[in-house]
């Protein structure tokens, strides 16, 4: 079952940084990210105002180091600057295929990116560009996903897309559960009763506070982000609606 299409022109893609990872275990694969970045500028010009941000897990994951005993706000810092790396990444496969982009970071870096600037990033989307937030927050114990919504939020965007390795939200995990059911549509409060792991809760709540729809669908399938922008691919919408479950079993 797909969605109709979507009224949005301003958007922020959310990736997680294993979307920059390919097949391997770690690091970067540039050419997985150069992909990832024709996603993009189909996107871009298909005329949308898109705005990026982009996980570090496939460098260093703050919580997870400091589950071996680091401290959580060193682990996190340098879990940002792993955000930074994937930013600087992306920059380079986008700018390679003729998109002009701009990397600003939480934490300041001058060398390499803008600081954090809402006018000048607002003044770049205006100008055509493509607008990368690195460094999630700029302060630890708070997720790249938290660090999403919030930019959406400021930037006044019209949706967040989260792209993930499976199609939509799931009443279990699909990876697990053959019969499991995908939600098209989900309420807000049922993600975070139900406690389904969209996106962290704080991130789920900023966007219900700021009636920010959350779109969830899967990066890795090739042309996948502009079917469901306009409104032919599989996906779940996170919004003020009642739940409706999509007919059929889906095996993600």
């Amino acid at each position: 079952m797909t969605s109709s299409a979507p009224a949005y022109k301003r958007i922020l893609l959310k990736l997680s940084g294993e979307a920059a990872m390919g097949d391997q275990s770690f690091g970067i694969d540039p050419a997985t990210v150069a992909r990832v970045a024709g996603e993009v500028k189909a996107a871009k010009d298909a005329g949308y105002d898109i705005c990026l941000v982009i996980g570090g897990g496939n460098i260093f994951r703050g919580m997870a180091g400091a589950a071996k005993g680091m401290d959580r706000s060193t682990a996190d810092y340098m879990g940002m600057l792993a955000t930074v790396m994937n930013a600087l990444a992306m920059q380079d496969a986008l700018e390679a295929i003729g998109v002009s982009t701009r990397v600003q970071s939480a934490l300041a870096m001058n060398q390499v990116c803008e600081p954090l600037i809402l006018r000048r990033a607002k003044r770049h989307l205006e100008k055509g560009r493509v607008v990368i937030f690195a460094a999630g927050v700029g302060a630890p114990y708070f997720t790249t996903d938290s660090g999403a919504a919030l930019r959406a939020s400021e930037m006044k965007c019209d949706a967040l897309l989260k792209g993930t390795s499976v199609d939509g939200v799931y009443d279990s995990d699909p990876k697990t559960n053959p019969n499991a059911r995908r939600f098209d549509r989900i309420g807000y409060d049922r993600v975070l009763a139900d406690n389904l792991k969209v996106m962290d809760a704080a991130a789920v709540s900023l966007c219900r506070d700021n009636e920010i729809p959350i779109v969830v669908f899967n990066i890795r399938e090739p042309g996948n982000l502009a079917r469901v922008l306009a409104g032919q691919g599989v996906s779940t919408t996170v919004g003020p609606m009642e739940p409706q479950i999509s007919e059929g079993l889906n095996n993600g």
